[in-house]
């Protein structure tokens, strides 16, 4: 057995399964770290907190994944990077099988079958925040500066919440949060941010012009369709601004 948490591990038979070459947690961060750059330990280990992986442990504590364990972790990491998912809708995803193809778009609305079948678009969650955080978790998990998150509240990137007289964020602000914290190590600051805010803001407006009625309205089952509605123009908007920030790159590139 390995005594460090860097090396590959023998081929190992467990519980009667056939053999499967097994790697330690530093042998997967360096095998991702060609595609996913910041890969790190501590990031996969967070991401083993929130539930999301579940290697096995050796006798002495070590961690071991195993083949379809790094393809769910690289999935998990393409959907963060490729299509701004927060944990919660990723979780979501992993347990309606997306894991076992890191390529596919993800999937909504009605299913087909055969040589037609559509892949499915991601779906962008706006009724819930999920959980909040509070101000030192969010500096732990993210390994953003105090002086960041506050030049994010006064641009007004992110609003948080006061509970019981201390700053909390939820999921989506939280993952913002992570997301500035590696702009900063290029050294994007809180006013280069504005454009990318004011995008949102316009975005957000044109949307919101297209579904008014439907959303103010005090049917519940036509404020229902509303949402679903603006969830899914909110996954294609998103979709195309990744497209065309892709071709602009490309010409950048060239």
């Amino acid at each position: 057995m390995a005594s460090t948490d860097q090396t590959l591990t023998p081929d190992l038979e467990l519980d009667g399964e056939r053999p499967q070459k097994s790697m330690t947690i530093g042998a997967v961060c360096k095998s991702l770290a060609q595609e996913f750059p910041d890969i790190s330990i501590s990031k996969i280990r967070y991401l083993e907190d929130q539930k999301l992986l579940n290697p096995r442990r050796t006798p002495g504590g070590y961690r071991l994944y195993t083949p379809s364990d790094v393809v769910r972790l690289r999935t998990i990491l393409r959907l963060q990077r490729d299509e701004f998912l927060p944990l919660r809708v990723i979780r979501q995803e992993l347990a309606s099988g997306r894991a076992g193809d890191p390529d596919a778009t993800v999937t909504s609305g009605a299913s087909t079958s055969g040589a037609g079948k559509r892949k499915r678009r991601a779906s962008v969650s706006v009724r819930d925040g999920g959980a909040m955080y509070a101000l030192e978790d969010v500096l732990e998990d993210t390994r953003a500066s105090l002086e960041l998150v506050r030049e994010l509240e006064d641009y007004g990137v992110i609003k948080g919440e006061l509970r019981a007289g201390a700053p909390h964020y939820d999921e989506t602000e939280r993952e913002i949060i992570r997301a500035v914290t590696e702009l900063a190590r290029y050294g994007v600051g809180g006013r280069n941010l504005r454009v990318f805010r004011s995008s949102a803001d316009r975005e957000a407006a044109l949307l919101q012009q297209i579904l008014a009625p439907a959303l103010r309205s005090r049917n519940p089952e036509r404020r229902k369709e509303a949402l679903e509605a603006l969830e899914n123009l909110a996954a294609v908007a998103s979709h195309l601004k990744h497209l065309l920030l892709i071709r602009d790159l490309r010409r950048i590139a060239n």
